[in-house]
C-alpha cells in the first residue's frame, strides 16, 4: 500500500513538458507557427540530436537501430524484466504543427524527469521510443520505422523507398547520423503505449479532456490513373472526347455521394491531383490521384473498395476512358489490448479526468507494435480538431493532464508481477 500511495502521489511538471514542447518546435519552425521536420531532413536530424542530449541528461543509454528508430532506455530494478515502451514520432508534415507525434515522444521523456526528480526507480526498464518517418510526407508509405521494427515492411524495401526529392530512404539515413547498428525488430516489450492529440474534434465538442483509445480504424491508400486522349481545348466538341478529368469528377460525385450513405464512420479523400499535359489548351491525356479509404470494419471497408472499383469502370466505360485502381498500402483496423486499455481508463478515473473510450481515425505507429506487444494509446484534445495544419493547437493543461494518465497507466503495469 505503501508502494502504491507513493505512486499516485506522483505528478509530471507540466512547465517542463510545455517548456520541452516549445524548444522543439523551434527546430523546423515555419513562419506560421507550425513546423516543417520532415523525415530524414536536416531538420529531423536536429530534432533527434535535441532528444537524445535531453535523454542522455535524463540518465538514459541510447540505442539506434538499422531503421533509425531511437531508443532512450532508463534501467529499473530489474534489467532483465521487458521493458515498457513510450513514445511517438518527430517527423512532421510539410506544413506540421507543434504537437502531433512529438507529444507523445516528449511525454515519454517527461515522465522519465518525473521519476528521476522524485527518485522513484521502476521495477522494470522503460524506453522511450522515437520511430523513423511516420508522416509517409518525404518516404511513402507512413509508418515504416515500426513497420520494419514490427516485421510488417521489408528492410530491404523501406532502404529503396525514393523521397519526393529523389533520394533513398537508406542514403538520406545514414547523410544525417541515424543509421544505427542494431537490428530493427522486436524485442521482449511487457507493453507500449503512446500519448497524442486527437487530430479530430470530438473531445472539445464534447468537453472530455482524455481519449481512452480502444483501436485504430482500417486505411487502405491507392493509387488511381485514368487515360484518356489528349486534344484541343478549342476545336473538340464537349460530346467527342475521351476526358479524363471529366471522368474523375463524375467518380469523386458518385462515390463521395455513396460513402455518406454507409454510415458516419466511413472516409474517401481525394488528393495529389496530377493531369498530364499540364496544359490551359489541352484536353489532358491523363489523371491521377492518391485516394484514402478509412473504416473500423474490415467487410464495411470491403465493400468501399469495390463500390469505388465500380464507379471507376462505369464512367470509364461511359466516356471511352480507362482507369486503373492499385492499393499501395492496407492498414487493417486495429484492437488495442484490454489490460493497457485499461489502465489508460482507470488512470484517467483515478486522476479525476473527463474521459472516453474513441476509436482513432488516423493511422499511429501504435497500429504496428500491436502486432508483436500489447498496446494502448491516449488522446487529448485539439483546437477545432486541426492538425497535419501549422495552426495546431492544445491547452497546456491537457497536455499536461494526458502527461499524468500516462505515468500512472505504465506504472500500474510495471507494478504487475
Amino acid at each position: 500500500m505503501e508502494i502504491l500511495n507513493e505512486r499516485f502521489n506522483l505528478r509530471v511538471d507540466g512547465d517542463r513538458l510545455w517548456r520541452s514542447l516549445m524548444d522543439m518546435a523551434k527546430v523546423g519552425a515555419t513562419v506560421k507557427g507550425g513546423c516543417n521536420r520532415q523525415a530524414l531532413s536536416d531538420e529531423d536530424r536536429a530534432g533527434r540530436d535535441l532528444f537524445c542530449g535531453w535523454s542522455v541528461a535524463a540518465g538514459c543509454k541510447i540505442r539506434i537501430d538499422a531503421m533509425g528508430n531511437i531508443f532512450a532506455r532508463l534501467e529499473g530494478k530489474d534489467p532483465s524484466r521487458a521493458a515498457i515502451l513510450i513514445g511517438s514520432h518527430l517527423d512532421t508534415q510539410p506544413t506540421g504543427g507543434k504537437f502531433d507525434g512529438v507529444y507523445g515522444v516528449l511525454c515519454g521523456l517527461e515522465i522519465l524527469r518525473t521519476l528521476n526528480a522524485f527518485g522513484f526507480e521502476t521495477n522494470g526498464p522503460l524506453e522511450v521510443v522515437v520511430w523513423t518517418n511516420e508522416e509517409g510526407a518525404r518516404f511513402s508509405p507512413a509508418m515504416n520505422g515500426s513497420g520494419v521494427w514490427a516485421g510488417a515492411i521489408d528492410q530491404s524495401e523501406a532502404y529503396r523507398q525514393q523521397s519526393t526529392d529523389g533520394k533513398t530512404f537508406r542514403e538520406e539515413l545514414e547523410r544525417i547520423g541515424y543509421l544505427g547498428s542494431h537490428r530493427a525488430s522486436p524485442f521482449p516489450v511487457r507493453a507500449a503505449f503512446e500519448a497524442h492529440i486527437e487530430q479530430g474534434p470530438v473531445l472539445e465538442n464534447e468537453g472530455k479532456q482524455i481519449g481512452v483509445v480502444t483501436g485504430v480504424q482500417g486505411i487502405r491508400w491507392y493509387d488511381l490513373s485514368i487515360e484518356g486522349v489528349p486534344a484541343h481545348a478549342g476545336t473538340t466538341p464537349m460530346r467527342l472526347r475521351r476526358d479524363p478529368a471529366q471522368t474523375f469528377a463524375r467518380v469523386i460525385f458518385e462515390i463521395s455521394r455513396d460513402v455518406e450513405t454507409i454510415d458516419s464512420d466511413a472516409r474517401i479523400t481525394f488528393g495529389v491531383l496530377r493531369s498530364a499535359p499540364t496544359s490551359r489548351n489541352t484536353v489532358p491525356q491523363t489523371m491521377q490521384a492518391s485516394v484514402d479509404l478509412r473504416h473500423p470494419k474490415l467487410e464495411t471497408l470491403d465493400y468501399m473498395e469495390t463500390r469505388l472499383r465500380d464507379v471507376i469502370d462505369d464512367e470509364c466505360r461511359r466516356s471511352g476512358t480507362v482507369g486503373k485502381l492499385d492499393c499501395i498500402w492496407d492498414s487493417p483496423a486495429v484492437t488495442f489490448d484490454s489490460n493497457c486499455v485499461e489502465s489508460v481508463r482507470v488512470a484517467a478515473q483515478q486522476l479525476g479526468c473527463r474521459a472516453r473510450d474513441i476509436v482513432s481515425g488516423a493511422g499511429h505507429d501504435s497500429v504496428y507494435i500491436s502486432r508483436v506487444a500489447p498496446t494502448a494509446m491516449i488522446f487529448v484534445p485539439c483546437a477545432g480538431g486541426l492538425s497535419h495544419n501549422e495552426a495546431e493547437s492544445a491547452t497546456a493543461e491537457d497536455l499536461e493532464a494526458g502527461c499524468n494518465v500516462l505515468l500512472q497507466a505504465v506504472l500500474a503495469i510495471d507494478e504487475r508481477e
